[in-house]
């Protein structure tokens, strides 16, 4: 082809390509599916708001469910013993139920049902008005009243299988002073030291009074100091008064007036291995009878002493003249050892030797069984 021919068909060629091209359809696009419009969520309905569960008020739990204990005093006895009343060889000697609750926010209630071979009774059983104004504190019911140590105390509390002396001869034994009236109270701080003032009154019939008419009623009367000496000891000093009639005529009257005092110490770092309590009374009775008044002194000291985690010793002298007889005066002596397995038992022997005033001697072995279940709120200590 000569090079007119070609110059020919490469000026065709660019005329008429333009209008091809723009002939030509261009090539489709795959379309994107356009994005999902959103829903509307429909609104929920509002829930209603449930109404508040009532409250118990504090205590409540109490008022239907009071704490609820049983403890029993399992005692065994052999040796010689020439009174006229000696402890059988063995005696569930008491079972103690007791109900303890709080009554309102006012008041609290406390009853002790002991069962013994004797019978069934109310120990004690009384309200305790907390609210008071003055800071009084006022119970209501039947009471141990509170003369000296001892008498305010519940068997099982005590450190010893049996009571002192001077406490069965001149305070009425067991029972003591217990009996249905009324107490009223009023704590005294001064300074570091703490006075408690007690003022009494009962119905009359216990087992030292016994009231011939509705009006006969005896009183009792206490007043106690409390300090602390160190962090790990503490000393109370008490004194106390209590008269009534006797029964023996209806005039003849009781007037009783005792001293007590307390000593403890238990070192904070080891106080689950090392304790000791000693303690004394003084007892002075004066009790009238047709032939005349008979005047009587007793008095305990005592000690206890804890030696490892689960083991206490202890030992106790007794004198005691008797309230209505006018005798030389019994005296005894004791020594215990103590093992606590557990703060629900304890496990107890006492050798006890005792020299009447009408000459007798007795020496026995005793042995006691303490056991409880459920709750048992504290006792004054």
């Amino acid at each position: 082809m000569s090079r007119s021919s070609c110059r020919v068909l490469l000026f065709a060629l660019t005329a008429v390509a333009p209008r091809l091209l723009a002939q030509t359809p261009p090539a489709e696009t795959p379309q994107q599916p356009a994005p999902p419009q959103p829903v509307p969520t429909p609104t929920p309905e509002p829930t209603p708001t449930p109404a508040p569960a009532p409250v118990a008020p504090a205590g409540s739990s109490k008022v239907f469910n009071p704490d609820m204990a049983v403890i029993g005093d399992f005692l065994a006895a052999a040796g010689r013993n020439r009174t006229d009343n000696p402890p059988p060889s063995f005696e569930l000697h008491e079972a103690e139920l007791s109900l303890q609750a709080v009554v309102d926010p006012y008041a609290r209630a406390d009853f002790f049902f002991s069962y013994s071979p004797e019978g069934a009774e109310v120990e004690e059983g009384f309200i305790t008005f907390t609210s008071l104004p003055g800071k009084l504190l006022l119970k209501a019911g039947k009471l141990r009243a509170g003369f000296g140590k001892v008498n305010t105390q519940h068997t099982h509390i005590l450190p010893w299988t049996d009571r002192p002396l001077v406490t069965q001869n001149l305070l009425g034994g067991d029972e003591g002073i217990a009996d249905a009236g009324l107490s009223l109270a009023r704590l005294l701080p001064i300074g570091s030291t703490f006075l408690e003032a007690t003022a009494e009154v009962y119905r009359g019939e216990s087992g030292v009074f016994q009231a011939p008419q509705r009006s006969d009623l005896s009183y009792v009367g206490r007043l106690r100091g409390y300090r602390d000496i160190t962090e790990s000891t503490n000393f109370e000093l008490g004194s106390s008064i209590a008269y009534g009639h006797n029964g023996i005529t209806d005039d003849t009257t009781t007037q009783l007036y005792g001293v007590d005092a307390t000593f403890r110490w238990r070192p904070l770092r080891r106080a689950i291995y090392r304790r000791l309590l000693a303690r004394g009374e003084l007892v002075w009775s004066r009790a009238e009878k047709q032939s005349g008044a008979n005047e009587s002194f007793g008095a305990y000291v005592s000690s206890e002493y804890q030696f490892a985690r689960r083991w206490f010793a202890g030992a106790r002298f007794d004198v005691s003249g008797r309230a209505y007889e006018d005798v030389p005066k019994d005296k005894g002596g004791s020594l215990l050892l103590t093992f606590w397995p557990s703060e629900f038992s304890q496990v107890r022997g006492q050798y006890r030797y005792t020299k009447l005033g009408t000459g007798e001697t007795n020496n026995e072995f005793l042995f006691q069984l303490l056991f409880s279940i459920g709750a048992h709120g504290a006792h004054t200590f």
